[in-house]
C-alpha cells in the first residue's frame, strides 16, 4: 500500500504493543470465546465477559492458543495504553469458578437429560 499507509492484512505490528513505559497489567475471568481471527503477525481473540456482557479484543502474538468456545476462561496480560488500547494475552486458564457454566441455556423445565420412555 502507498502513502505510508498501514496493511491491514496483516494484523497489528508487535511495535505498536511493547513499550515498557505504556504497558499495564489486566486480568479478567468468566469470559468465553466469540471468535478468532488469524493475521500474519497475530491472532485476535473476541471473548464476552459473560457477566458484564462486555466485548473484549485480546492479541496473542504466539499464536499458539488452543481456546475452546462454550469454556469460561481466565486471562491476563497487559494492556498498552497508547492512543489505542490493546490487550495483549500472557497467561490463559480454566475459570475454575465457573467450570460447570456454559452459554447454552437450560431447558424450560429445568431438565436437560434425555426423555424417560
Amino acid at each position: 500500500m502507498g502513502g505510508g499507509q498501514p496493511d491491514l492484512r496483516s494484523g497489528p505490528s508487535p511495535e505498536l504493543f511493547f513499550h515498557p513505559a505504556r504497558m499495564f497489567n489486566f486480568s479478567a475471568n468468566h469470559l468465553f470465546l466469540l471468535s478468532r481471527t488469524e493475521y500474519r503477525s497475530c491472532a485476535v481473540f473476541l471473548f464476552e465477559d459473560h457477566d458484564t456482557k462486555r466485548v473484549y479484543r485480546l492479541y496473542d502474538f504466539t499464536k499458539a492458543l488452543l481456546i475452546q468456545p462454550g469454556v469460561a476462561y481466565c486471562i491476563a496480560g497487559k494492556v498498552n495504553s497508547a492512543d489505542k488500547l490493546y490487550l495483549v494475552i500472557e497467561s490463559v486458564r480454566l475459570d475454575a469458578k465457573h467450570i460447570r457454566c456454559s452459554t447454552v441455556p437450560d431447558p424450560a423445565d429445568g431438565a436437560g437429560g434425555l426423555p424417560l420412555a
